[in-house]
């Protein structure tokens, strides 16, 4: 228990280093605009191949934790973060930007997969889910995080200084937990698996995890897609409705805050059995907010109020499908797992957005806007009730 206080703080540090590395480059954008001289789209690749490349980690990548160890595997993903974070720094074209940017996201799926594993091998049994949803909304604290101290950053050494602090801090990070983590951990383990299966990218999808996989990967996709579509246009639509430039960015915050708690109550339910209930429930009060975003008008505070229950909805209930998904495995699989997940995931956040942006091109409401996304969050909702009868097959 010593051991596991010590390193689940640096466990939430590096997904704070994921949020933050996330937003470093669109926080730079302004800058690197004027700087550079180029049109804002110019830039469209290098934001794109940041998820790229967590996508191919994720798949690729992540589940080699499985066979060889994750202390291994998060060591040297972080190095790799930090040196294509501090390579970004030195960028001076387009193609340079691409280049580090899908590096860095390569080495980020190669690394979150590991760490969610870690942590629910770390956690007390009675509140794995719970604490696997409290490091991962170190997520959402560190684009929190980036986006307040970025200002300060660009006046004391330009936008360069946003990714060489970065870079500095994570090399420490990376130092910290190898001398942390013990040598050996779960994968290490004799398990009955077969060897041609244990520790690989295809072990979720053997006979015995199949119904696992499949309903996970479907359930967290799906999430993640009405996350992607909302965040991206939210503030957006909130102008829509005639609230002001800034009361949209303060309103996004409530959105983010919902997610958070909303996260942390589901998996705490999770934890206690009853985390179906708590599933449906969230969704609920996420698509009932939908209904009455056409009655919010211009008001602050009822929009406010919607966003809370909104972003419990399609920014918190992620977090506890993560969570939720460490009973569905044996430790020396989730890695692999989890990849598997954050790699097809990838997709709904790609077409999120897109999805939005064609809603956004016909001029519809916002009202109507939310409305759509109420139909994958009804699918989640039957998800979430069949996820009552996975059984976590072979656990150890």
């Amino acid at each position: 228990m010593g051991q596991a206080r010590l390193i689940l703080p640096l466990f939430f540090m590096v997904m704070m280093i994921d949020g933050y590395d996330l937003a470093a480059l669109p926080l730079a954008l302004p800058y690197l605009v004027k700087e550079m001289d180029v049109a804002p789209s110019a830039f469209s690749g290098a934001l794109s191949a940041v998820l790229v490349g967590l996508g191919a980690g994720a798949l690729l990548i992540g589940p080699l934790g499985d066979r060889f160890g994750r202390r291994l595997l998060i060591v040297a993903s972080l190095t790799l973060i930090a040196a294509a974070t501090i390579g970004t720094a030195f960028s001076s074209t387009i193609t340079e930007f691409v280049a580090w940017r899908f590096f860095t996201g390569l080495a980020l799926g190669a690394c979150l997969p590991n760490v969610t594993a870690c942590t629910a091998e770390f956690a007390l049994p009675d509140r794995r889910a719970a604490t696997i949803a409290l490091i991962s909304a170190g997520i959402s604290i560190g684009a929190i995080t980036a986006g307040l101290i970025t200002p300060l950053l660009v006046r004391l050494g330009g936008w360069e200084l946003i990714f060489y602090a970065a870079g500095a801090f994570i090399l420490v990070l990376a130092v910290a937990l190898f001398l942390a983590m013990p040598a050996t951990d779960a994968t290490s383990r004799k398990s009955d698996d077969a060897p041609a299966t244990r520790g690989s990218i295809l072990a979720p999808l053997s006979p015995r995890y199949l119904p696992a996989t499949a309903l996970f990967v479907a359930f967290y996709t799906l999430n993640v897609f009405v996350l992607y579509m909302i965040a991206s246009w939210l503030p957006h639509l909130l102008t829509v409705a005639k609230l002001s430039l800034d009361a949209s960015s303060q309103l996004t915050a409530f959105f983010q805050g919902g997610g958070l708690v909303g996260g942390l109550l589901i998996s705490w339910f999770i934890d206690r059995g009853r985390g179906v209930a708590a599933f449906l429930i969230v969704y609920g009060l996420a698509i009932a907010a939908f209904w009455a975003a056409g009655a919010a008008g211009a008001s602050f505070a009822i929009w406010a109020g919607l966003l809370l229950f909104i972003g419990a909805g399609a920014s918190g209930a992620p977090l506890a499908i993560m969570a939720l998904s460490s009973s569905f495995y044996p430790a020396h699989v989730y890695s692999a797992a989890i990849g598997l997940a954050v790699a097809i995931a990838r997709l709904g956040a790609i077409a999120g957005p897109l999805v939005g942006g064609a809603l956004v091109a016909r001029e519809y409401a916002p009202q109507f806007f939310l409305m759509i996304c109420a139909a994958p969050l009804i699918v989640c909702m039957a998800l979430a009730a069949l996820s009552a009868r996975i059984k976590k097959a072979g656990a150890v």
